[in-house]
């Protein structure tokens, strides 16, 4: 396992994505458009996660009609999706998603629930 990105909640993804290009002399890695749109800024092999809701009704709108924008969730890249959840799963870490499913950049993606891990919002994801 190793942590890969940090999620960021806005309403202008592209804007903010800029800002942190100038701020860290960083790179744009990857951009997706969908439900959410997606910017990745890489920083020494590291990413935040822009995320900007297209329809308030996902769940990134829900989260920033609830909540407001910035930090969401940070990213873990595991080798084994299933194999991480199970594990999460022995020690009594409950889930809100009980099976991968798919992700940006092409990603397998499963959110630990956050009532089980101190408050934090932690996505597991597998290439």
């Amino acid at each position: 396992m190793r942590l890969d990105h940090i999620g960021i909640a806005t309403t202008d993804a592209a804007a903010l994505a800029d800002l942190y290009v100038d701020l860290f002399d960083a790179t744009v890695a990857h951009i997706e458009s969908g439900d959410i749109d997606f910017v990745f800024v890489e920083v020494d092999g590291s990413y935040f996660e822009f995320l900007e809701p297209v329809d308030v009704g996902t769940d990134i709108g829900q989260y920033i009609q609830e909540h407001g924008t910035g930090f969401h969730h940070v990213g873990i890249e595991v080798d084994d999706l299933p194999a991480a959840l199970e594990h999460a799963r022995d020690l009594g870490v409950d889930l809100i998603d009980d099976e991968p499913r798919p992700g940006a950049w092409g990603h397998d993606i499963a959110f630990l629930d956050p009532d089980s891990t101190g408050g934090l919002l932690v996505e597991f994801f597998q290439h």
